[in-house]
């Protein structure tokens, strides 16, 4: 893989630490979080990895650790852990803030990192502190708008104490921070009015949308739709696939209502649902709209086999809460299903979502919950699957739009680049908080 810059050789003064608060074994972390750290390590960066393991001693043993630790070691990253707390919340959030502000403040020392990568707002502001200790450069990996999240969740009042405490955090993050990663167009514009690769002084700014790994999905190729839909008895059936949790953001009721239109409208119909969440949850909400036990499969699968489950559909949906700190939202999801080549079912007002879909024909937007609304939908839907091209069309959208290899690392990559290499861009130290 190669992008504009320095190159390979340039880069390995670099030493990075990227801090998530997050498992190892977290799906996320899995798909969207080592596979940047490789391409990372790939381009000549020394790279560590700071995770916060819930449940640490029930959920790794030390013969794990000491494996999995022999693995990212060989893989080129250098991977330390801290427990992570629960309760009580704020609290143990505290406890934990303390614990990774020492922590990568002696890794900084030991491994001589000169970049902390931090994701989301409570890692970023463990670096901040820590480089008040130790200097270093600091990108502010900024996954969404955490204050407004927690209020437009019902989690926090709006302007309470937690809110106004932590949106001081966040500007002093914004003023101190010398790289900044967005997820969509939508959050650029808001966060950095009229800017594009660059804030007012000059600090780099890469728009990084959620992306998935292309050979997961190549991997589970026409075969796998025609072993799986065997499996599942899904002979002459037309199948809308969902992959996700329900309930907080994702509005299960609709997603639940707009499958029972669909069944109704062709009785065909097959719902194929693959969640982490309670299976009685989904199955009494899809029995409730009159879906009959033999129409849909509800279930459990490893993150591995998602992309074999996809390839058995012929469209997916999306419904999440349109709010404002949606904005910043790129659901990895939407990126999966068109990786498998599926047409998407959405709802307006989430990220750059409304734009992706109709730029490239790839999917159907809907603006309001109700059975006209869905009618409508579902013939498009019609008429999106009547074209043979339907499936091709959405693979090269993900491709062109969010493909690991050649979107997300390529830009991850290319930021370090500027970090260190564009002068006007680069500058480190920090200020007090």
């Amino acid at each position: 893989m190669r992008i504009n810059g320095p190159g390979k050789e340039s880069n390995r003064h670099i030493s990075t630490l990227y801090v998530c608060y997050f498992g190892l074994r977290e799906p996320l972390v899995q798909t969207q979080v080592l596979p940047y750290l490789r391409a990372l390590v790939a381009g000549g960066i020394r790279v560590s990895l700071l995770t916060f393991e819930p449940q640490l001693e029930k959920r790794w043993s030390a013969e794990e650790l000491h494996q999995q630790t022999q693995t990212l070691a060989a893989q080129g990253i250098s991977w330390h852990w801290l427990k992570y707390h629960k309760r009580p919340t704020l609290p143990a959030t505290l406890f934990d803030i303390a614990a990774g502000t020492l922590r990568i403040a002696r890794l900084m020392k030991s491994e001589r990192i000169n970049v902390l990568h931090a994701r989301n707002h409570v890692p970023a502001l463990m670096c901040a502190m820590a480089r008040r200790i130790r200097r270093g450069r600091l990108i502010f990996d900024i996954r969404g708008f955490m204050p407004e999240e927690y209020t437009d969740a019902g989690v926090w009042p709006a302007n309470g104490y937690l809110y106004r405490g932590l949106k001081r955090v966040e500007r002093h993050l914004f003023k101190t921070a010398d790289a900044f990663v967005v997820l969509t167009s939508k959050a650029r514009e808001i966060l950095f009015p009229g800017r594009t690769d660059t804030d007012e002084s000059g600090r780099p700014i890469e728009l990084i949308p959620c992306c998935v790994d292309f050979a997961r999905f190549e991997a589970a190729g026409r075969d796998a739709r025609s072993a799986i839909r065997e499996e599942l008895n899904l002979h002459g059936r037309r199948v809308i696939a969902y992959v996700g949790s329900f309930g907080g953001w994702y509005l299960t009721d609709e997603m639940a209502a707009f499958l029972g239109a669909a069944h109704r409208r062709d009785a065909r119909t097959f719902s194929l649902i693959l969640t982490q969440s309670p299976r009685e949850q989904v199955t009494e909400q899809l029995r409730a709209r009159g879906i009959a036990e033999a129409d849909f499969f509800v279930g459990t699968v490893a993150p591995a086999d998602v992309p074999r489950h996809l390839s058995a559909a012929d469209a997916a949906i999306s419904f999440i809460k349109a709010c404002y700190s949606k904005q910043s939202s790129s659901p990895t999801k939407i990126a999966e299903y068109l990786a498998a080549g599926l047409p998407v079912i959405a709802n307006t007002g989430v990220g750059d979502v409304d734009e992706l879909l109709t730029k490239h024909g790839v999917g159907i937007l809907i603006s309001e919950f109700n059975e006209a609304s869905y009618g409508r939908a579902l013939a498009q839907l019609d008429a999106l699957l009547a074209n043979e091209t339907i499936r091709a069309r959405c693979r090269a959208t993900a491709h062109s739009e969010f493909d690991l290899e050649t979107v997300g690392s390529v830009r991850y990559r290319r930021l370090y680049e500027r970090l260190f290499h564009d002068r006007a861009a680069a500058r480190a130290g920090s200020a007090p908080i």
